[in-house]
C-alpha cells in the first residue's frame, strides 16, 4: 500500500483520506475499534491540523497479535535481507526529507531547518542499522578447563514495545525501530499523542521499503497508560524501549518488573555546560547556543545549567545574551525563524513558573523572561544571571529556551555542583587544556560528554545516561545488542 510522504500536508486542502491518520496494524490502515479519534494541534497557531485514530487496549492487543504472528518469520529472514529493507527505508526517508520536515514543524513547532536536520539524522539510524544487521556476532571458544567448547549466539529478543516522545518525533522512532528490525524483532510503536502524524508517515516509509505486514505496528492514542499496560502485561512482549520523563519511566519499570521484561530507558536530563576561563569564548558561545536553544530547548540533552568560571563570567554572558536575543521567533515554516513555539500550554507555563521562581530568589533577567502576546505556545529566548544555587530551575528539566548562568571559582567546586543532581545524561565542557578537559569529563557523572562541542548525538555512538537518566544505550553497536539475547551452547566433542 503506497502513501507517498510528499502528500503529507494536512492543512493545505488535502483530505485526510490522502494521508494516513488511522492505526497501522498488520500492514493495514484501520480505525480504532471504538471509532475514537483525537485532534492534532499546531502549537504555533493552536489550530487543529488533523484528526487521528485513538486506540484503546483492544487495538493495542491487536497490534501485539500481529507482531507476535510475524515474529518467527521476521527473525528467520537473512540479516542481509533485513539490512537491505532498512537501506531502502533510509533512501525513501532521505528523499522525502522536505515533506517530513514540514510535517514535523506543523505538529511539533520546531523551525524548518531543524526539522529537516532531524529527518536526516533520523534516516541515518536506518542506514546505520542496515549496515549493523550483518554484524550480530557470536563467539566460539574453548572452555578454560579444556573440557568442552563454548558457543554463544545472539538471538532476537522478540516482540518489542517502543514508546516515543514528541520532541524528536522522527529520530526517537528510527533510533528504536532501526536496531529492533536489524536484530530480527517485531515492534509495536506508541508515539506521543502530540506528534502522531510523523510516526504514521514513517509507517508509510517502512511499508514502501518492503517491511512485511505485522513487523511494524503503529498505535496512536490518548490513552497511554491503558495501552501501555495492556501491552506490557501480554506474555508475548519481551522488550520495552521508552524515551520520556523519569516519572513515567519509573511507572513503566514497575510494570515491566512484574513480568521481568527487558527494558531500555532514556529518561530526563539536567545537563551542565561548563566554561573554563581558558576556553575559546566564541566557540563556547556557539556551542551553548546549540546545546541550549536547538529544537526550542526541548531536548533531554539541552544545557540546563551554565557554569562559567569567574574571570570570563561577564564576557561570556554578554556574548551569549546577544546571540540569544537575536534569535528570530515565529512559526517554524516562516523564513528565517530560529525559535518556534513550545509543544503546549502546560510546557510553556512550566517554563514561566521556573523563571519566576529563579527571579524571586535574586536571578537577573538579561533577555526574555515573559510570555509574548498572541496565539501559539511561544516563549522567548531567556538568559538568567546570578541564579541562586537552590533555585528549582537548576533541579528540574526546563524543556524550554531558558539558560540559567552560575559563576564558579575552581574545578572541584564546579564538578561537585554539576554532579549534585539525580540525572546524568550528558555534560558539556569547554577548555583549551585537553588534559583538564579529559579529567573533568571522567569525573562528571554522565553517560556522555561534549568536550568543546555542543552536540553529541550520532547514530554510530552509544546514547544514554547514568543515575536517573536511564538504563541501557541506544545508537551504535550497543543499541543493536539491546534487542538481542545471548544463548550459550556447551559443546562436547
Amino acid at each position: 500500500m503506497g502513501c507517498p510522504v510528499a502528500r503529507l500536508c494536512y492543512d493545505r486542502g488535502v483530505s485526510s483520506s490522502a494521508a494516513p491518520t488511522d492505526l497501522y496494524i498488520d500492514g493495514r490502515w484501520r480505525p480504532a475499534a471504538d471509532g475514537g479519534r483525537f485532534d492534532v494541534i499546531d502549537p504555533a497557531t493552536e489550530k487543529r491540523i488533523a484528526s487521528v485514530a485513538d486506540a484503546d487496549a483492544a487495538d493495542a492487543i491487536a497490534a501485539v497479535d500481529a507482531a507476535a504472528a510475524a515474529q518467527p518469520t521476521w527473525a528467520a529472514v537473512a540479516p542481509r535481507q533485513r539490512g537491505e529493507i532498512l537501506r531502502r527505508a533510509y533512501e525513501r526517508m532521505a528523499a522525502g526529507a522536505d515533506s517530513l520536515a514540514e510535517l514535523i514543524v506543523r505538529e511539533n513547532g520546531k523551525p524548518l531547518p531543524e526539522a529537516r536536520g532531524e529527518v536526516l539524522y533520523a534516516a541515518d539510524f536506518l542506514r546505520w542499522y542496515a549496515e549493523e544487521a550483518v554484524r550480530i556476532d557470536g563467539t566460539f571458544a574453548t572452555a578454560p578447563a579444556g573440557t568442552n567448547r563454548m558457543l554463544v549466539l545472539r538471538q532476537p529478543i522478540g516482540v518489542a514495545l517502543l514508546i516515543t516522545p514528541w520532541n524528536l518525533p522522527a529520530a526517537m522512532i528510527t533510533r528504536k525501530i532501526g536496531p529492533a528490525l536489524a536484530a530480527g524483532c517485531t515492534v509495536v510503536v506508541k508515539p506521543a499523542e502530540q506528534t502522531p502524524l510523523t510516526a504514521l508517515a514513517l509507517a508509510c516509509v517502512l511499508d514502501e521499503a518492503g517491511v512485511p505486514p505485522g513487523v511494524v505496528n503503529v498505535v496512536t492514542t490518548t490513552q497511554s497508560a491503558k495501552v501501555g499496560s495492556a501491552v506490557l502485561t501480554d506474555a508475548r512482549v519481551r522488550k520495552l524501549s521508552f524515551t520520556g520523563s523519569t516519572e513515567v519511566g519509573r511507572r513503566l519499570l514497575e510494570q515491566a518488573a512484574r513480568r521481568v521484561v527487558k527494558t531500555s530507558m532514556e529518561l530526563g536530563g539536567n545537563a551542565p555546560f561548563i566554561v573554563f576561563a581558558d576556553a575559546d569564548l566564541d566557540a563556547a558561545v556557539a556551542g551553548a547556543m546549540i546545546a541550549k536553544m536547538r529544537h526550542n530547548g526541548e531536548t533531554c540533552t539541552a544545557a540546563n545549567r551554565i557554569y562559567i568560571e569567574e574571570p570570563v563570567y561577564d564576557a561570556f554572558l554578554d556574548r551569549f545574551t546577544a546571540a540569544a536575543a537575536a534569535l528570530k521567533m515565529g512559526h517554524g515554516l516562516e523564513a528565517g525563524v530560529q525559535l518556534g513555539p513550545l509543544i503546549d500550554a502546560d510546557g510553556r507555563d512550566k517554563v514561566q513558573r521556573l523563571v519566576d521562581a529563579a527571579v524571586a530568589r535574586g536571578a537577573r533577567v538579561l533577555t526574555g523572561g515573559r510570555v509574548p502576546r498572541g496565539p501559539g505556545f511561544f516563549y522567548p529566548p531567556t538568559v538568567l544571571a546570578e541564579v541562586d544555587s537552590d533555585s528549582p530551575i537548576l533541579c528540574e528539566e526546563i524543556f524550554g529556551p531558558v539558560a540559567p548562568a552560575i559563576r564558579f571559582r575552581d574545578t572541584d567546586t564546579v564538578i561537585r555542583a554539576a554532579n549534585a543532581v539525580d540525572h546524568g545524561l550528558v555534560a558539556y565542557v569547554y577548555t583549551r587544556d585537553l588534559g583538564r578537559g579529559l579529567r573533568v569529563a571522567e569525573a562528571l557523572e554522565s553517560g556522555m560528554v561534549g568536550l568543546n562541542r555542543g552536540l553529541v548525538s550520532d547514530p554510530a555512538a552509544p546514547f544514554g545516561g547514568v543515575k536517573q537518566s536511564g538504563i541501557g544505550r541506544e545508537g551504535g553497536h550497543d543499541g543493536l545488542l539491546e534487542y538481542t539475547e545471548s544463548k550459550y551452547i556447551a559443546l562436547e566433542f
